[in-house]
C-alpha cells in the first residue's frame, strides 16, 4: 500500500504544471471531448508508465543493494532539482481529424511522457518498492488526479495555483525520499 500512495502522491504533486499537464489543457480547449480525452490518457499512461515499472525493477534486479540505494538516493535528489525547472508544453502536431480525438491523445500523451519527470519517478520508485503494480497503478493515479481536472476545468485551475510553489513542494518531497533512501537504505 505504501508504494501506491507514495506514488499516488509523488507523480500526482509533480504533474501539476508539466508538459504533459498542458497538453491535456491543449487537447481539452481544442477538441471539447473530456471523456475522449480522459480515457485516452489512461491508456497512455497505463501504457507507459507500466514500461517505466518493469524497467525499474529491472534495474532493481541488476544491481545489487548498495548501489541500488545510491542510485536511487541520486536519482530522487536529481527530481527535486528538475522540479525547480517549470515545464512549457511542446509543439506536438496532433492530427485529431484523421486520428480521432482518442488516438491522438493516446499517442501524444504516449510520446510526451517518454522520459519525462513522471515516467523517471516511476522508474525509480519502481526499483524502489518491490511492488510493481502497485507502483504502476499509483503513478497512474496521481497522474490522472493532476490531468482528470485540467481537462474538465481547464486554464481556470491552473490561473489560481501558484506553480512556483507547487514544484517547490514537489521537489521537497523527492528530496525527503532521496535522503531517507540514503540514511535508511533502500528498503
Amino acid at each position: 500500500m505504501e508504494a501506491f500512495l507514495v506514488s499516488t502522491g509523488l507523480v500526482a504533486v509533480g504533474e501539476i504544471g508539466d508538459k504533459t499537464q498542458l497538453l491535456a489543457l491543449m487537447l481539452a480547449a481544442r477538441y471539447r471531448k473530456p471523456w475522449a480525452i480522459m480515457a485516452g490518457i489512461l491508456v497512455a499512461t497505463v501504457a507507459n508508465h507500466a514500461l517505466a515499472g518493469v524497467v525499474g525493477q529491472q534495474v532493481a534486479h541488476f544491481l545489487g543493494p548498495e548501489w541500488l540505494r545510491w542510485l536511487l538516493a541520486l536519482s530522487f535528489l536529481a527530481m527535486a532539482v528538475w522540479m525547480l525547472i517549470p515545464d512549457q508544453a511542446d509543439d506536438l502536431d496532433t492530427h485529431g481529424r484523421r486520428l480521432g480525438v482518442f488516438a491522438t491523445t493516446v499517442i501524444a500523451f504516449f510520446l510526451a511522457e517518454m522520459g519525462d519527470k513522471t515516467q523517471i519517478a516511476t522508474v525509480a520508485l519502481a526499483a524502489r518498492y518491490d511492488a510493481v503494480i502497485a507502483v504502476v497503478a499509483g503513478s497512474t493515479a496521481g497522474l490522472m488526479l493532476a490531468n482528470v481536472p485540467a481537462v474538465w476545468l481547464g486554464e481556470r485551475i491552473v490561473r489560481r495555483l501558484s506553480m512556483a510553489w507547487v514544484h517547490k513542494l514537489a521537489a521537497a518531497a523527492f528530496a525527503v525520499l532521496g535522503v531517507l533512501t540514503l540514511v535508511y537504505g533502500g528498503s
